[in-house]
């Protein structure tokens, strides 16, 4: 049933360790098969290293917690517009359209997510971090899937009047 309304914000309560709404819904999201303590170990272990990589490097206009880091990095990765296939007269079309906020951060969590997931070698509070620090930094899986996503919107901004 699309559309309808969950009390998901209602009953989320902020992370134990920062206070923070936006951080307890990334590991609801982060989390795998419900193992919901194993997610917030895994990301409280990557803003810890996310942390200690802040006090050992100190850079010019860098954020001065891992939480702020964080916030960056959703901030960096956070798209604007993305393409929908939209049929019109027998053609398929790719119609960029705006996203409302709640789609904005449900494409930055998956993305930040999926390319943390898919480097391999490592322990994922390290793939984690990496991927973090780099999308604070506007580098990074995610933020290449950000940019591709609005250079296609870019592309098919000539179909936008399909749009409704």
């Amino acid at each position: 049933m699309a559309g309808r309304i969950t009390a998901s914000d209602d009953q989320l309560r902020p992370d134990p360790r920062y206070g923070d709404m936006t951080l307890s819904k990334f590991i609801n999201c982060f989390m795998v098969r419900g193992q919901k303590a194993t997610a917030i170990g895994i990301m409280y272990d990557a803003l810890d290293l996310i942390q200690g990589r802040l006090d050992r490097e100190k850079i010019e206009g860098a954020p001065e917690t891992a939480i702020e880091v964080f916030h960056r990095a959703l901030d960096n990765v956070r798209p604007h517009v993305e393409v929908r296939s939209k049929r019109v007269g027998g053609a398929n079309y790719q119609v960029p359209m705006q996203l409302n906020r709640r789609r904005q951060q449900s494409l930055t969590f998956r993305w930040i997510i999926t390319a943390a997931r898919e480097e391999k070698g490592k322990p994922m509070a390290a793939r984690l971090a990496r991927e973090l620090w780099d999308a604070a930094r506007g580098e990074g899986k995610a933020m290449s899937v950000r940019e591709q996503t609005h250079r296609m919107a870019e592309a098919n901004r000539a179909f936008a009047h399909f749009a409704r």
